[in-house]
Formats: structure tokens, sequence, C-alpha cells
């Protein structure tokens, strides 16, 4: 009779570094992991059940380059001309440890103007702000820390607005990352630069790439102009001793961004003396006492503290003098 022989083949599950244990990364698994397998036979022979594994198969996996790196100002930053703050986050999206070149540049086609980059920096305390003396700036060729894989870093790109922009001047600055171990099309081997001697492929991104950061200029200025009204003690408008003169002065505030601290002071003419509780703004009577309000005057002048003034107002501040 003869004897039939039954086989199984299954395959074992061994350890599969990083599939099991590790969280999932943007690139899957991580960079130098091993993933092993065994498989097994089972038959019985007529003599009992039997088993006989396969030689074990290592597979290393190979390191992804990637690189995204995104603006995080919600939109065009207001400016004037001097300093001013961009504001990035560079991700590496790779599977393993890198780090990455940082370019800015600041002729960007269609610009109405172009800053001057002066430098290019890592938010080192991590509270999204540029900070100087604090955050580190990156020196030439400016280049992140080595990021692990699915890390992300805030970036800063300190530059200089020109002197001569106009109100509603827009510029762009791009930032561009580049993994330091190289960059090409999707697919480019660097054999044996990945972690722990595995190959490096660039991956999907090119292991590179470019975020704008955009500027609008928001040149804001201040007119200001005075006039006079004159009241006689006879009725009329003739300047003589006695008669009442009403100081105008008109803050026109233009432009698309808005002044800070802005405070319209008078001195009380010469041979005049300051009618006392006659001081106003836009119509509105204030107080000559300091702290009461935006108002304080006193026998020798006036000050009115307008604050924060948006571009498109206009104010008005009035007092009144006799003619001594």
């Amino acid at each position: 009779m003869k004897t039939q022989h039954h086989i199984n083949l299954s395959l074992v599950a061994l350890p599969l570094i990083a599939l099991c244990a590790a969280p999932a990364h943007a690139e899957g698994v991580s960079a130098g992991s091993l993933i092993e397998n065994t498989a097994t036979a089972t038959y019985d022979d007529g003599d009992g059940p039997r088993s006989v594994d396969s030689n074990t198969v290592v597979l290393a996996v190979d390191e992804l380059l990637d690189v995204t790196i995104t603006s995080l100002d919600p939109g065009p930053i207001g400016v004037v001309p001097g300093s001013t703050v961009l504001t990035f986050e560079l991700t590496n999206t790779g599977n393993g440890p890198e780090a990455f070149e940082l370019t800015a540049n600041p002729a960007v086609g269609g610009n109405d103007f172009d800053t001057t980059v002066d430098d290019i920096a890592v938010d080192t305390n991590g509270n999204g702000v540029y900070d100087p003396g604090v955050d580190t700036i990156l020196t030439g060729p400016a280049t992140s820390p080595v990021l692990a894989e699915d890390e992300n870093i805030t970036v800063f790109v300190i530059t200089t607005v020109p002197a001569g922009v106009a109100d509603g001047d827009q510029s762009d600055v791009e930032l561009t990352a580049e993994a330091v171990t190289g960059t090409g099309t999707p697919g480019t081997t660097f054999a044996g630069q990945g972690v722990n001697g595995v190959d490096a492929i660039v991956g999907l991104t090119g292991a590179d790439d470019t975020a704008l950061g955009s500027l609008i200029a928001g040149i804001t200025t201040v007119d200001l102009t005075k006039a006079a009204s004159v009241v006689d003690p006879f009725g009329g408008t003739s300047v003589v001793p006695g008669s009442t003169v009403t100081f105008t002065i008109t803050a026109n505030v233009s432009g698309s961004g808005s002044v800070d601290d802005l405070v319209i002071t008078d001195a009380i003419p010469t041979d005049t003396t300051y009618v006392p509780g006659t001081l106003t703004l836009d119509s509105g009577a204030l107080t000559d006492a300091s702290g009461d309000d935006a108002g304080e005057a006193s026998a020798t002048d006036i000050s009115v503290d307008l604050g924060t003034v948006s571009g498109g107002a206009s104010h008005a501040v009035t007092f009144d003098v006799t003619i001594d």
C-alpha cells in the first residue's frame, strides 16, 4: 500500500522589526529596520509528523529621502521699510534621520520689490516667535539640525524691506529645503549612504521642497492740518483783545497699515490764555486733567493721545484760547 504524505507549508511570523512595535511614519517602516521571515513545512512520512525550516530571509529597509516645507504665516505679512520675519515649518517626511540645507530666495518673479535676506534661524525655544540672541542662526551653508523621521522644526527667514516701497506693494520670498544626502528624481539611489549602511533613495518629493512667504507693504502716513476761527467781543471775527480763537487740528491717516502711539500736542500761543474745559476729540469733550481720558490741557499746552490709528481714519482736536 502506498504511503500518503500530507505536506502543510506555512509562514511563521518571526519578529518583524518596526512593523509590529513601532508607530506608523510618513514613509512607513524606519530605515535600517530588518524584516526577517522563515518558512516551515510540516508533513507526515508514515513514521509521525515532521517539520523542516527554510533559510531565514533578512531584508534591510532602505532610507527614503523626503521633505516638506510650509509657510506658517496666515497670509501676507504687513511690513514697512526695515527688518521683518517670515515663519516656516520644515518636516522630515522620510523614514530616517536627515539634515536639510536651506536657501532663501528673495528675487521671485512678479515681486513689486525684493527684500534682502539677512539670516535663516531655527526656533530654539519652540515658542514660534523669532527671539534675537536666543534662536540659533544657521551659518553657511544654512543647514538644519538632523531631524528624526516625522520630526518638524520652525524656521525663520529674517529679511530687510528696502526704503521707498509704496503702499500695497507685494513681495514673495522662497525658502527651499534640500536633503543633505542628496536630491534628484524619485528613485535616485545613493548607495550605502542611509542608516546603518543601507541605500538612501530619493522619495516622491525629490528630497527637496519649496514654500513661499509673502509680504505686503502697509505704508501709512499722517497729515496734520490746523485751522483757526475767531469770535470777537462784538459778535464779529476781528482779532482783538478779548476775542476767542478756536483751534482745530485734524489728523488724516492714509495707507493700508496703521500707526501706533499717535499723539497730538500744541502749545498755547503767547499772548493768549487757554479756556479751561474746551478741549475736545471728534466733538467729544475731554477733561483737562491727566489720566482721565485721552486729553490733557494746561496753561502752557494741550495733548491728545489717539493711540493706534488705522489708515483711512481722520480725527479732529479742538480747544479755545482768548487773546490777552
